[in-house]
C-alpha cells in the first residue's frame, strides 16, 4: 500500500465527514466538532491554527490528520483527529499520516506532541496505535468526558530538549 499524503482541499470534505461518521468511536457531537474545524481549515488554513492532510490510496481519500501548534507554548503540537477508512486500517494508512505529520512538526520547529483520548474500552485499538508510534501516557483525567470516562494525555519528546 502507498497512500500520497497532501494538505485537504474543499473537495475532500465529503469522503472526510463521511469517514467520520462511520468510525464508531466518534459520537455525532464530536463529529459535528470535527466538521467545524474542517470549515475553520477550508475558510482559512492560516488563521485557523490547525494543518489538515490527508492520505490517498488509488485516487481515493482513506484517512486524514488534524493538527496544529499549542496556542501560548514554545514546540508544543497537537494532534486533534486521526481517522482511516474502515477498508483502509492495518495498511499502513495511519501510520503513513502520523509519520508524514511528525516531520512536518519536526520542521516547524515542534519539540512535543500531545495527543488527547479517552479512556474507554472501544478506543483500545486507537492507544495501542499512538503507543507503536512513540506516544507515552503522562496524564489521566478520572471521569473527564463523562463518568467512568477519564481524558487520556499521551505525549512524544521529538527533540532530546
Amino acid at each position: 500500500m502507498s497512500a500520497k499524503i497532501r494538505p485537504m482541499t474543499r473537495r475532500d470534505k465529503p469522503a472526510i465527514m463521511r469517514m467520520l461518521a462511520a468510525t464508531p468511536e466518534f459520537k455525532p457531537d464530536e463529529v459535528a466538532v470535527a466538521e467545524e474545524v474542517v470549515d475553520s481549515y477550508l475558510k482559512d488554513s492560516y488563521q485557523s491554527g490547525y494543518y489538515i492532510l490527508v492520505a490517498e490510496v488509488e485516487k481515493r481519500v482513506s484517512g486524514f490528520i488534524c493538527y496544529g501548534p499549542t496556542p501560548l507554548t514554545e514546540g508544543t503540537w497537537d494532534i486533534y483527529w486521526v481517522a482511516v477508512g474502515r477498508g483502509e486500517q492495518r495498511r499502513g494508512v495511519g501510520s503513513a499520516l502520523m509519520t508524514f505529520a511528525e516531520d512536518e512538526i519536526k520542521k516547524a520547529g515542534g519539540r512535543l506532541v500531545i495527543i488527547e483520548t479517552s479512556s474507554q474500552p472501544e478506543y483500545k485499538r486507537t492507544r495501542r496505535f499512538y503507543h507503536r508510534h512513540g506516544f507515552k501516557l503522562v496524564s489521566r483525567i478520572p471521569d473527564f468526558y463523562a463518568p467512568g470516562d477519564d481524558k487520556l494525555m499521551l505525549l512524544k519528546r521529538l527533540t532530546g530538549k
